[in-house]
């Protein structure tokens, strides 16, 4: 137990003066009692000397020719340390004439005492536990209480100035504040400042000073007193709650490391020296994790850490790094129950967190940690990873209180990670759908030459809903569509698998771009109308909102006329560069965005000669909020300008010239060149409307055949070709007109002037017709019939051999 030693106790302020008396030397040759007790000379060492000893002045005290002198002057006390005394000279010369000075000396701080009940003061002396002092104007100790003694220490300190009682760094913020209070007499209350104490004085304490002026009856200034408690308690409460506020409010980004780096950041070195987070393998991947047993090997990734001045950290690794637990039934133990695991002392070999990763250990050994918490982070029966805390040597060793803070921190900054996590689930969920809905590559034997990309936007701004087609179309024809879906996340996603699915069907039917467009518009309608965008589902969670509207373009390519025929719907017109090099964005009919509805859909036919560039995309490739559409449209343009560029090489130079990250949405782009037929794979006769030109019509498409050495598939094109024809007399009008197509697969078409739907019909065995339409299907691979502006075409393929 440390000693205390007993308070000074301040100079009786109804006491004798110090007096002396000095010759006309200046030496002294009369000494008082009360001098003796101030100043610490016995009347026998300092009779006969200068009174010049008395004072760090070489001179001595001023002696005044006549009358007197009073002032401030400082005094030597025997011990060598200086006091500041008021100090009276008078001039008294002997019986003979000869020149003497009385000399008396009053300490000044007893003005402050005399505003002070003496018996207040001994009673706070003795039992107050509130450390208290009294200060003169000059800032000087006057009087202290024991309990101030024992929280900073300095017994020996009446009579000196607090700045020769402490270090100036200590009363550099201090003495400032005192004397502020000694000029205005506004009191200072709840002033904290940081210091050790005579029982543990490598220990951090916080004190809270208060300052009040003391005065007169006048109300002139007389002293100063100050109260000093501990309130290092309230201080670390107030730190911690700091602390778990702070982990409650990170992660705002939903990023799952960033927010386990933020968590590692808030506790050092408050808390600790060192503090690491690790995320398991399957959380950091967006995937559920599964409960382990003591005998699973816990895979984690290292996910953050933050590392005291004191500490090198380099062998941790870096982001993503492995943590491996094998076989640890006390880390699987504290992550199946949610308890954390203290650790003092801490064993380099044993240790929990040492296990993890190679090098642990020989930090443990370098830095000289002595203790360690590891928590589990969980929320809501998930379980995220571990957070791990250390001390050093120079610290206290954590104690249960400490587990308690670590477990309360663990289940706030849970929290953060968990919506990480959700957010990091929904993304990978998203970004799966959005991937398997998006067209693979197209083959080599397309009428088009293809080049696509999709780059989802910015983890904060979610996966979006755009996306790229490309459907092949009878005759050859190729459908390029384009599309937004308005929103974000697995909605979004969700609702762009939805209209994608639409298109196809609706493609398959060979309606015109316009009219497809219009039934598209009719389905986001029904849509919108069937799945409110928000609101509660019967169970009372929050509905998954449904379909705020689309933007779209759906254009069909026909190689064999040469046009690419465009409708679109609230979407940006592509820029088409012609094979002489001029770019342009034709000035299409805009229809209103899908689920609209307010504007019919117009479609407009553009020439699209062989090597003709095409260039579909969403908005987000060419407007975000440091650019407008104008402006990135030309930069496409120059893009599109490198003639030498392969279409892959052209995507990602638009990309790369277009797209600043972090991305606010999703970007698809989708690149097209033209392609024609050679001549002589298309064939196209007129036949006339009379039944006896159906045998012509078989030649005709015979020879053809012989020529295109496919004389394999002459008999079931005889009988394809007879059936449509006689279909197109029977229940058409001409004129009548047959096409055959080499292509990927041979393609026999029967056009004519009727609008009249064909159907296909299961004869009976008594029925005479009936079965032209069923024999067709039976030998083609498919077969199908659309709209033209004049009528109508029935087609079927076979595959080539």
């Amino acid at each position: 137990m440390t000693e205390v030693p007993p308070p000074q106790q301040p100079a009786d302020p109804t006491g004798h003066l110090a007096v002396a008396l000095l010759d006309g030397s200046g030496n002294v040759i009369g000494w008082s009692e009360a001098a003796e007790a101030l100043l610490g000379y016995r009347a026998s060492d300092i009779m006969g000397r200068p009174a010049a000893v008395l004072t760090p002045a070489a001179d001595g005290p001023p002696r005044p020719q006549g009358g007197e002198w009073n002032g401030i002057v400082l005094l030597r006390h025997a011990c060598g340390h200086d006091l500041e005394m008021r100090v009276r000279m008078c001039a008294m010369p002997d019986a003979s004439g000869r020149a003497q000075w009385l000399m008396t000396a009053t300490d000044p701080g007893l003005d402050a005492l005399r505003g002070v009940n003496r018996s207040l003061l001994d009673g706070l002396l003795s039992h107050s536990p509130v450390g208290m002092a009294v200060m003169d104007t000059s800032l000087r100790y006057v009087w202290v209480n024991e309990a101030l003694i024992r929280t900073s220490g300095a017994p020996d300190r009446i009579g000196r100035t607090v700045s020769a009682v402490f270090p100036a760094e200590k009363v550099a913020t201090g003495e400032p504040k005192m004397r502020r209070v000694l000029e205005t007499g506004e009191p200072l209350i709840d002033f904290e400042y940081h210091g050790p104490t005579l029982s543990d004085p490598a220990g951090e304490h916080v004190y809270s000073a208060s300052f009040f002026r003391l005065e007169n009856q006048l109300g002139e200034a007389t002293g100063l007193c100050y109260l000093v408690i501990d309130v290092t308690e309230r201080w670390r409460s107030r730190q911690r709650e700091q602390m778990l506020s702070r982990a409650r409010a990170c992660g705002k980004q939903l990023d799952l490391m960033q927010t386990a780096q933020e968590m590692a950041e808030i506790c050092v070195p408050d808390f600790a020296d060192l503090v690491t987070i690790d995320l398991l393998d399957s959380v950091v991947r967006g995937r559920e994790a599964p409960a382990p047993s003591a005998e699973d090997t816990l895979f984690l990734q290292h996910a953050g850490h933050r590392a005291g001045s004191e500490v090198c950290a380099t062998t941790l690794g870096g982001t993503g790094s492995p943590v491996v637990y094998r076989s640890s039934p006390r880390v699987t133990h504290s992550l199946t129950t949610g308890e954390g695991i203290l650790e003092s002392p801490l064993d380099p070999m044993a240790g929990a967190w040492a296990q993890g990763a190679p090098g642990r250990a020989k930090m443990i050994d370098d830095h000289g940690f002595h203790s360690s918490i590891t928590v589990p982070l969980c929320s809501g029966g998930t379980r995220l990873g571990l957070a791990t805390f250390i001390r050093a040597a120079n610290g206290e060793p954590f104690s249960g209180e400490d587990l308690k803070f670590a477990e309360e921190f663990a289940f706030h900054g849970s929290s953060s990670l968990a919506a990480a996590y959700r957010f990091t689930q929904e993304r990978r969920i998203s970004l799966s759908l959005q991937r398997s809905l998006l067209p693979g590559r197209l083959g080599p034997d397309e009428t088009v030459e293809v080049a696509w990309r999709y780059i989802p936007a910015s983890p904060e701004a979610g996966v979006g809903g755009d996306w790229v087609d490309v459907i092949p179309l009878s005759g050859a024809r190729v459908a390029l569509v384009v599309g937004d879906v308005v929103g974000h996340g697995v909605n979004a996603a969700a609702d762009m698998g939805r209209l994608r699915a639409a298109v196809h069907t609706l493609a398959a039917m060979d309606l015109p771009p316009d009219e497809l467009l219009a039934h598209l518009d009719d389905f986001v309608t029904s849509l919108c109308r069937e799945q409110p965008a928000c609101g509660a589902t019967a169970d009372g969670d929050p509905s998954p909102g449904g379909t705020h509207g689309a933007t779209c373009l759906y254009a069909v390519y026909d190689p064999v006329a040469q046009t690419c025929t465009i409708a679109r719907a609230g979407h940006p017109a592509p820029v088409i560069m012609r094979p002489d090099g001029t770019i342009s964005a034709p000035g299409l009919p805009m229809g209103s965005a899908l689920g609209v509805g307010d504007t019919p859909f117009e479609a407009a036919e553009i020439p699209c000669p062989d090597g003709t560039l095409l260039a579909f995309f969403t908005d987000g490739l060419v407007e975000d909020r440091d650019k407008d559409m104008d402006a990135g449209v030309a930069r496409l343009h120059s893009v599109l300008r490198d003639v030498e560029a392969s279409l892959e090489e052209l995507c990602d130079a638009a990309v790369d010239a277009l797209l600043s990250r972090p991305l606010e949405d999703d970007v698809a782009l989708l690149l097209v060149r033209s392609t024609s037929f050679p001549a002589s794979d298309v064939a196209v006769w007129d036949i006339p409307d009379d039944p006896a030109e159906v045998r012509q019509a078989r030649s005709l498409a015979n020879r053809r055949l012989e020529e295109w050495n496919l004389s394999e598939l002459q008999f079931t094109t005889e009988l394809i070709v007879s059936e449509l024809v006689t279909n197109a007399m029977r229940y058409g009008s001409p004129p009548i007109r047959l096409r055959m197509i080499r292509h990927s697969a041979l393609i026999c078409e029967v056009i004519d002037g009727s609008s009249t739907s064909p159907r296909l019909r299961h004869a009976r065995t008594t029925d005479e017709g009936g079965r032209g339409l069923f024999l067709v299907a039976q030998a083609s691979q498919r077969w199908g019939y659309r709209y033209t502006g004049s009528g109508k075409s029935i087609w079927s393929e076979q595959d080539l051999p």
